[in-house]
């Protein structure tokens, strides 16, 4: 029971940190302190200590020499060959979803996709990034192919500091939620094809969203470079 409860634990404390990397609280390149993390979330190091080799796992971590962990820095390059590959994989997904969908299934990529029009109208990026995700978890989801749901969803864990960067880019909420309209009206119309196209151009990287992008992460890396040889700063606990 105490091993069940120990590991429980660490899961919760996994998706806390992973939400704090995900939401930019914790900035690429930030030392993560295993007495700094456990004094935050009051509790012992050994629940840290497997939160942060869960991360690893994830590719959200990374261990360097004389520094221990810290939050995962993607290069430009391994960002756009990551995006590829969601791309493809969000693809696989809509295509089987275009086939396979329940009406149940179909209403629930229409109620993300309300709220993401409501969220966009609102200019909140922070809820639109939510509902986001609800949106294509719901693509995920009716695939129907376990396998798949669970590769499209660990590459998406992996960029979803990225995806939240792409979303505040002035006006791409609005924009996003027209590429989802088409994905939508695809998906809806069975259209297996314009679902697989519909995605992969809303997912890639590349050309001024390109540009976009490279010019976000060098705004984040700057305000993170000096923070990335201490601790992160105390946060209230999760």
């Amino acid at each position: 029971m105490d091993r069940m409860n120990g590991n429980r634990l660490s899961e919760r404390l996994r998706e806390s940190i992973e939400e704090e990397i995900a939401t930019g609280k914790l900035l690429p390149g930030t030392r993560l302190d295993e007495v700094d993390l456990a004094t935050r979330f009051g509790v012992s190091r050994t629940p840290i200590r497997e939160a942060l080799r869960l991360l690893l796992g994830e590719g959200l971590v990374e261990t360097r020499p004389q520094r221990g962990a810290v939050v995962a820095q993607a290069t430009p390059q391994r960002l756009i060959e990551m995006f590829e590959v969601m791309a493809e994989l969000e693809g696989m997904c809509a295509r089987l979803a275009a086939r396979r969908l329940s009406d149940a299934e179909m209403a629930e990529i229409e109620a993300a996709h309300d709220a993401c029009r409501g969220s966009a109208a609102a200019r909140d990026a922070d809820a639109y990034f939510y509902a986001n995700e609800r949106f294509h978890y719901a693509i995920y989801a009716a695939s129907h192919n376990t396998f798949l749901f669970e590769q499209a969803s660990a590459l998406q864990r992996k960029l979803r500091p990225y995806r939240r960067l792409q979303l505040r880019v002035r006006n791409r909420p609005q924009r996003s939620f027209e590429e989802h309209q088409a994905i939508v009206d695809a998906l809806r119309e069975g259209d297996a094809e314009k679902a697989v196209q519909s995605i992969r151009a809303h997912v890639v990287v590349q050309g001024e969203r390109f540009a976009d992008l490279i010019a976000s992460l060098s705004q984040m890396t700057a305000s993170s470079s000096a923070s990335t040889d201490t601790p992160a700063e105390p946060a209230a606990s999760a």
